[in-house]
């Protein structure tokens, strides 16, 4: 499976869209994690934490993307994208999505 945020895909000619491909996670965060990413907080640096999390959290959404797109036969995913929105104050959302295609 390519997966591309182009609209083409090198060295393949796109002989059929059949449709969106998506994938989605839903993540929380660590109260634990809370305290110490808190105290880096006021000190300044990188929230390592939560970097890896939602790092975490795009590659599961990808994968749930690529599966969704071989259940419809799709051979690449052109014109991928991702967003985050927040759930509820501890929990993230990810979401990928991009057009399920046939190569030549």
């Amino acid at each position: 499976m390519q997966i591309a945020n182009t609209e083409t895909v090198p060295n393949g000619d796109i002989v059929e869209t059949i449709g969106v491909a998506r994938g989605n996670t839903v993540e929380a965060r660590n109260a634990g994690r809370d305290i110490t990413q808190g105290i880096r907080n006021v000190f300044g640096g990188e929230l390592k934490a939560y970097s890896e999390l939602l790092s975490k959290a795009r590659d599961e959404a990808i994968s749930r993307m690529e599966a969704d797109a071989e259940r419809m036969g799709a051979d690449a995913v052109v014109n991928v994208r991702l967003e985050t929105s927040q759930i509820t104050d501890g929990g993230s959302e990810v979401m990928a999505y991009g057009t399920a295609v046939r190569l030549e």
